[in-house]
């Protein structure tokens, strides 16, 4: 294997959606910066498959105390209060820069951006373009993107965060033919995207693989909440091989309801007051167990009903979902959906402040990478609006720092190296260990846990993390990588699940009895590093 190219700037910003893209405008202001995404950027990721909405405070009858409240009522009390009053303070503001940079949204009569209800909310703020509101946003930032003087890699898998002393330097990657390059920055932003494809059923694309979590671990980084991973209630459940694709909260949003296999609307028994437009956590319970009661439809789902919309509302304000489940032979016009729970959104991640910055010295991180904003369970409409707010305060702060000349130990480079000759003697392919893991996790980290689940699967983790891995040759070096960083993040929720003894938000413990409600747990955050690990208590919301 050749020396690593070597490539400098001042900030390195990893990963290329939402956040990333955004972080990196905002760093560019202030030196040489550099995204670094291992998909095409503008295309992989979570933002450009989003298609709920973006939620802010735009209506003088609505609020920023009552998103405030919203917030953090969803999140179960579990949410950092000083991210969360500045996610609803300026998150009007970064639509407002998507919309001067082009972003066409939705509008009602009177010229102003049209707003949708979402669920946990106590007005309709959700902000829209149809129902492709993550494509829209991702498109206006690529051509913003376009027009700075960001130095871009493409197709750049990174293996190894860089150290100088105890501040992170940069990073490793590795390209398409299992070549390295080292990335020397001064300040380096995680924008690395979410990771329930450690789960068997996802809606996350291929890249949510959990890697900026392992990372930041390895690299020293405190992380908080990883337990909190939502289930999103309403994923596609047939064709086979389309099993979680997303169905937008914009469904039930534009009045889409919930049925059962008797036809009934089952939503009267856990919320009868927000039906269909209860949290994801417990919209998500309440359709599990309808399943698992044996109130399922044919497909093992629920169904979800718009034939009682206008056809014209279905075709102008939903015309992903018509698209999709007419590839599917079905008309939503016609007839129900059938959609069940599926791995969507971790509220946990990497400890930042209110620049981004974490528990590291040289790393910054934003977008669903970083814990604290959503708390124990998200609000739909939320992470789009996080993507912006935290992505500008990132890059802004990495932007910022005093630039420094960072030197590569040698050592990190030939232990990197070392691991990858290692992968071209392995002995079991990485899809393999992929499989296992996933089938392991949805059984026994899913919607209800227990401890004797979770202590097996992570056993099972820990059985899978000792398998030799092999890679048939240099281009999948980077999947071995992958494969290593999952099965990290997989142990980091497994243990965080088993350190919080309650059930909170999306995390439900059937093995204890708790005499208390999120907004009187004694319990904060769990967090884990290499340094410590454990859950906060005596902490009041």
């Amino acid at each position: 294997m050749r020396s690593a190219e070597v490539v400098d700037c001042h900030v390195l910003v990893i990963g290329s959606g939402g956040a990333g893209v955004r972080a990196a405008i905002e760093a560019s202001g202030y030196g040489e910066t550099v995204l670094l995404s291992k998909t095409i950027p503008g295309k992989g990721g979570c933002t450009p498959m989003a298609e709920g909405g973006y939620n802010a405070v735009l209506r003088e009858a609505d609020s920023c105390e009552v998103h405030y409240e919203d917030t953090m009522k969803g999140g179960a009390y579990l949410n950092n209060p000083a991210l969360v009053q500045i996610l609803v303070e300026e998150a009007p503001e970064r639509i407002r820069d998507l919309l001067r940079w082009g972003a066409v949204f939705d509008v009602t009569e009177s010229c102003e951006v049209a707003q949708r209800p979402f669920g946990g909310q106590r007005f309709p703020r959700t902000c829209y373009a149809g129902d492709r509101t993550g494509h829209e946003m991702m498109l206006t930032l690529m051509d913003r993107l376009g027009c700075s003087p960001v130095r871009i890699f493409s197709e750049l898998t990174v293996i190894e965060l860089l150290k100088s002393g105890d501040s992170v330097a940069g990073a490793l990657a590795l390209d398409r033919n299992g070549e390295m390059t080292a990335l020397r920055a001064g300040s380096t932003v995680l924008a690395t995207g979410g990771g329930t494809r450690i789960y068997d059923i996802s809606t996350n694309s291929s890249s949510g693989t959990g890697d900026g979590y392992a990372l930041g671990y390895r690299a020293g980084a405190e992380l908080i909440d990883m337990e909190q991973i939502q289930f999103h209630p309403t994923g596609a459940v047939f064709p086979y091989d389309a099993r979680g694709r997303l169905v937008t909260e914009a469904v039930r949003g534009e009045g889409g309801v919930l049925k059962n296999s008797l036809g009934e609307r089952f939503m009267a028994r856990y919320d009868p007051e927000r039906m269909d437009l209860s949290t994801r956590d417990v919209v998500a319970r309440a359709i599990a167990t309808e399943i698992l009661e044996g109130r399922g439809t044919p497909h093992g789902g629920v169904y979800l009903d718009v034939t009682h919309l206008p056809r014209a509302q279905i075709e102008s304000k939903l015309p992903v979902m018509l698209e999709q489940f007419l590839k599917f032979g079905v008309d939503i016009r016609e007839e129900p959906m059938e959609v069940a729970p599926t791995a969507h959104h971790v509220m946990g991640g990497l400890r930042i402040g209110s620049g981004g910055e974490t528990t590291v010295p040289g790393l910054f991180a934003c977008g669903e990478v970083a814990g604290g904003v959503h708390g124990a369970n998200r609000l739909g409409g939320n992470a789009l609006a996080d993507t912006q707010v935290f992505g500008k305060r990132a890059g802004e702060s990495a932007g910022k720092a005093k630039k420094r000349k960072v030197k590569i130990d040698a050592k990190q480079v030939e232990d990197q190296a070392k691991r990858l000759e290692s992968f071209l003697s392995g002995e079991v392919h990485p899809s393999s260990v992929t499989r296992s893991l996933q089938t392991a996790m949805w059984e026994g980290a899913g919607i209800f846990r227990t401890a004797k689940d979770l202590e097996k699967t992570l056993e099972i983790i820990s059985h899978l993390s000792a398998i030799p891995l092999r890679a048939s040759g240099p281009a999948n070096l980077a999947e071995c990588c992958i494969v290593q960083n999952m099965l990290t993040m997989a142990s980091l929720v497994v243990r965080a699940a088993l350190l919080r003894k309650e059930s909170r938000g999306a995390h439900v413990r059937k093995d204890v009895t708790q005499a208390w409600d999120a907004a009187n747990s004694p319990y904060g955050h769990t967090f884990l590093s290499k340094e410590r690990t454990g859950i906060e208590t005596g902490v009041k919301p």
